[in-house]
């Protein structure tokens, strides 16, 4: 919240095509604090794939032009895999 503010964080959090991953993702805070921690977590981890998915790709992308994970994000496989988890759009999600 600190690094894109208070109001762009409002916006990413109450779009509507983000409300399944919203819901899991707190859903799982949730499962967490009432003594589910297993169901809480796999929640949280959906909730979080689900609402930074678009992200993947650029991140793996960065990562692309370091020195010893470089070469193996720049394997076919690896960088297939990172450009269809998240749609490979190159646009940030907020």
């Amino acid at each position: 919240m600190m690094t894109i503010g208070f109001s762009r964080t409002v916006r990413f959090f109450s779009r509507r095509d983000r409300i399944r991953g919203i819901v899991a993702f707190f859903g799982g805070i949730f499962l967490v604090m009432f003594r589910w921690p297993m169901f809480g977590m796999i929640c949280q981890v959906y909730g979080l794939i689900y609402l930074f998915g678009q992200f993947f790709p650029i991140a793996a992308q960065s990562l692309q032009n370091t020195p010893v994970i470089g070469s193996i994000m720049r394997m076919p496989a690896v960088e297939k895999f990172f450009q269809d988890f998240g749609g490979g759009s190159g646009r940030l999600p907020v």
